[in-house]
Order: structure tokens, then C-alpha cells, then sequence
């Protein structure tokens, strides 16, 4: 693991464009503390539409990604990196792009070999006219993260989702609609196509939504979880497996549904930039696998400069 990234300059990218600003501006503010603490000149850049102008002007020796959700995570800062020529953590434009649209990830990771829930896109005027499945299901954006636009329709519901309708709602006309399966909520991270760990999220309100994630003592984590020995290592190959068919690069976080009743392991997606705040789960497991949040951020920075020296811009 780096120990000092004395002499190179690194831009971290936060806050950004997306519902999830707040979360990515602790991300970035925690991973770019850490790069300091290692030796690193750091550029806090809250990014924006003048991206490709302000690091032209900086002219970092790696970029440090630590955006979420749409524009930051779904390939198109990417490219813009990519354009720059400047070496740039986590996924690149395809894996990114691929990942963020939750129904073509699904697709590819059922082809190799995943198992994930059934449901699909449906337009969110009819969703809200009558249920499209029978309850209990889960209703989702296509294309955000922390569970931004999450909520769940439980059995014996009034009537279809209002939410769909009402002025609030601002994530498009097709809404990804899935099955909910009963039982643990589980999370694994991959570092270096390696899986980490099980951790076994318990929900204070008994729904993991944006609050649970990134609430004080929103919810709570168990490493590893509470399950099967052989049911975690299915989710330790599942995530791995996922990681590798959507060709992810550098840490990644899986996230799992285990129906312990039934047996049934199901793996919802993979998020390409995970959080980095005090209460996200890869620093977690990494401390977990004994790589304290500093090495964390070190190795990913060095993954990035090791994959900018293969095509010669680093």
C-alpha cells in the first residue's frame, strides 16, 4: 500500500451537478483530507460545466473522481477526462454509462451468470394508474443513486404510487419497477476485482433509503454478515463476477438482497463510485480487510496512475 504521494498533484472532484451533491462534497472532502495527510497537493474542485477550462488551467497529475450520480458517475465527466488525457480514478465512460442505467446493467450481469430481480422499465403515468405487479415491489429511478427517488409499494397497498405524479417527482417518464425480496440487505465492495467482505446493513427505520445511508446512526453494519457461509460466498462471487461483466475497474460496491427464508441471493446493482463519507460501507470493509481510509484513497490513486502509465499520459 502507498504510504506518501509527496510531490504529485491531484484534483478531487466533488459536489457536481446530481441529487447527490451534499453526499459526493463529504466524500470529496474526506478522500482529499486523506490525500493531504499522504503528502499530495490537492485541488478541491466543486465541478461544474467549465470542468475541462478549470483543470486545463491546474493541470493535475491525476484526478481523483468523487462525484455521484448522473454527470459525475454515468460516463460523462469520463469523457472529459478521457478527452483531457489526464489519468482519472474508478470506471472509465463505458462502465460508468453501463452501470449507472440500471435495466441494460441488469441485462449483462444476468448473461454472466448474476442472478438479479425480475421487473423492468415502465412509464410512471401508468405505474401510478394501477400496479404493474402485484405488491410487495420496489420503485426506482433508472438512472440515480444512495437511493435517491427509492420508495417501496408494501402488500395491501390503497392504490398505485402517487409519488410518480406528484410535482416532486423530477427523474423521467420510465421508472424501473422490481419485486421485493424479503430478508437482508447486504453490501460487498470489490477492490482490484477482489471482493472485500459481507456487510449486513440493518436499517434504523427498517428501509435502507438516503436517510439510513447517510444519516447519523441511520442504520447500522455488521461485518461480516449475519448469513450462511455459503450464501456469503455466493455474494462474494456474484459481486465479483458483476464487477468483471460490466468492466469496472479500481473499488466498486455491490449491493444484494438475501432472502434467508427462501435462500435466494440477489444482486440489485453496482454502484461505480461508491461513497467515501464516515458511514459508507468500502471504508468500512477495507478497515475490516485491515487497509485503514488512507491507504484506501492512496491505492486509488496509484490504480489510476498505474493504469495512466499503460497508455502513456501519466
Amino acid at each position: 500500500m502507498p504510504q506518501r504521494l509527496t510531490g504529485h498533484h491531484v484534483a478531487v472532484l466533488l459536489g457536481g451537478l446530481s441529487s447527490e451533491r451534499e453526499v459526493s462534497l463529504v466524500s470529496g472532502r474526506e478522500c482529499a483530507n486523506a490525500l493531504e495527510r499522504l503528502g499530495a497537493k490537492v485541488s478541491r474542485i466543486d465541478a461544474g460545466r467549465d470542468l475541462a477550462e478549470v483543470l486545463t488551467r491546474l493541470k493535475p497529475d491525476v484526478v481523483f473522481n468523487a462525484l455521484h450520480g448522473i454527470w459525475g458517475e454515468d460516463g460523462s465527466v469520463q469523457g472529459v477526462l478521457e478527452t483531457l488525457a489526464l489519468p482519472y480514478t474508478h470506471c472509465g465512460v463505458l462502465a460508468s454509462a453501463l452501470a449507472m442505467d440500471k435495466v441494460k446493467a441488469k441485462a449483462v450481469m444476468a448473461a454472466a451468470g448474476v442472478t438479479v430481480p425480475g421487473g423492468g422499465l415502465f412509464d410512471r403515468f401508468k405505474a401510478a394508474r394501477e400496479h404493474v405487479m402485484a405488491p410487495p415491489y420496489v420503485v426506482k429511478p433508472n438512472a440515480e443513486g444512495s437511493s435517491v427517488g427509492v420508495f417501496l409499494v408494501f402488500e395491501g397497498a390503497n392504490g398505485p404510487p402517487q409519488e410518480l405524479v406528484a410535482p416532486s417527482w423530477t427523474f423521467g417518464d420510465q421508472v424501473l419497477i422490481e419485486p421485493y425480496i424479503p430478508g437482508l440487505e447486504l453490501a460487498v465492495a470489490v477492490m482490484d476485482g477482489q471482493a472485500l467482505a459481507v456487510t449486513e446493513i440493518v436499517p434504523r427505520a427498517g428501509f435502507y433509503d438516503y436517510e439510513a445511508k447517510y444519516g447519523e446512526d441511520g442504520s447500522s453494519h455488521i461485518i461480516p454478515a449475519r448469513m450462511p457461509a455459503q450464501a456469503a460466498s455466493r455474494a462474494l462471487r456474484m459481486a465479483e463476477l458483476a464487477h468483471a461483466a460490466l468492466g469496472c475497474r479500481g473499488v466498486t460496491r455491490t449491493d444484494l438482497r438475501y432472502d434467508d427464508i427462501n435462500d435466494i441471493l440477489v444482486l440489485l446493482e453496482v454502484n461505480t463510485q461508491p461513497g467515501m463519507t464516515p458511514t459508507s460501507l468500502v471504508p468500512e470493509q477495507a478497515a475490516h480487510k485491515g487497509v485503514g481510509f488512507d491507504d484506501l484513497v492512496g491505492w486509488i490513486v496509484e490504480d489510476a496512475y498505474g493504469r495512466g502509465d499503460a497508455r502513456g499520459i501519466a
